[in-house]
């Protein structure tokens, strides 16, 4: 189901969407009718579109038109999408009517097996900002899947860790958790995880990630995902098992409550 502004929407509609691309969105994880730290994301969208738009957008009517979609039992993934369908190409100043499309599709149930991440140098746009434009990241998930991996893991030209192709990235060190400190997308499960579990934040550099027992991966998807290997390093404790820092994590997001939509 797709709805723009409550209304089903139509191609003519999505056409800035898909020929111009240029907005920002927030994906939920909507279980009976309850989102893990919906507050953030409604921030984050308001954040986004003082942003790319310098527009304010009502936090309560972006519930009220995620709610229309989601149903009140059972788990879905929703995306709230914001972009104005009116920009031109050649002023994109003059957008600053921002609308918004709301989406749904299943939810993934089982836990997903470990990832085996391939390292990319790149540098996300306006990393801040939870932004449409895909292509790159999809494209080095690609890459990364034609070379045996699973996704990608992004570092900069200095071999700084920052993030994954659309998750964020953590490590465990001496049974700590470490967040890298890099530009990046300050994602939702990161900072509920932060909220929940002790935690350190310091640059990390590819050659680092030999030192670390574990690593993680986080969205608001998939929760908490673990890493197997980074290029070949691997980690063996990324394994699920009795006292797994990684499962521990995990307990600590499914604990949780969900705010009501």
């Amino acid at each position: 189901m797709s709805e723009l502004n409550g209304v089903a929407v139509g191609v003519r509609e999505l056409q800035a969407l898909a020929l111009v691309n240029y907005g920002h969105f927030t994906t939920m994880r909507v279980e009976d009718g309850r989102v893990k730290g919906l507050a953030l994301h409604l921030e984050r969208l308001r954040r986004d579109c003082r942003t790319l738009f310098g527009a304010e957008l009502d936090g309560e009517r972006v519930r009220g038109l995620a709610r229309r979609v989601a149903p009140g039992r059972g788990a879905v993934t929703v995306r709230v999408t914001v972009f104005d369908p009116g920009l031109d190409l050649g002023r994109p100043v003059t957008a600053g009517d921002p609308q918004v499309l709301v989406t749904v599709r299943g939810a993934g149930g089982a836990e997903p097996p470990p990832l085996r991440v391939r390292s990319t140098p790149y540098v996300r746009d306006v990393p801040e900002v939870k932004s449409v434009g895909l292509f790159a990241g999809l494209h080095h998930r690609r890459q990364a899947q034609l070379h045996g991996f699973d996704d990608a893991l992004f570092v900069d030209a200095g071999q700084t860790v920052s993030e994954g192709a659309t998750w964020n990235v953590g490590f465990v060190e001496g049974g700590q958790v470490v967040w890298p400190d890099a530009e990046c997308l300050d994602g939702v499960t990161m900072q509920l995880l932060k909220q929940v579990h002790p935690h350190g934040s310091r640059g990390v550099r590819l050659a680092d990630v030999a030192g670390f027992e574990a690593a993680f991966a986080t969205n608001a998807a998939m929760g908490v995902r673990a890493v197997r290997a980074v290029d070949a390093v691997e980690l063996p404790g990324s394994g699920s098992g009795s006292g797994s820092l990684i499962d521990a994590l995990r307990d600590a997001y499914a604990a949780v409550p969900g705010e009501l939509l």
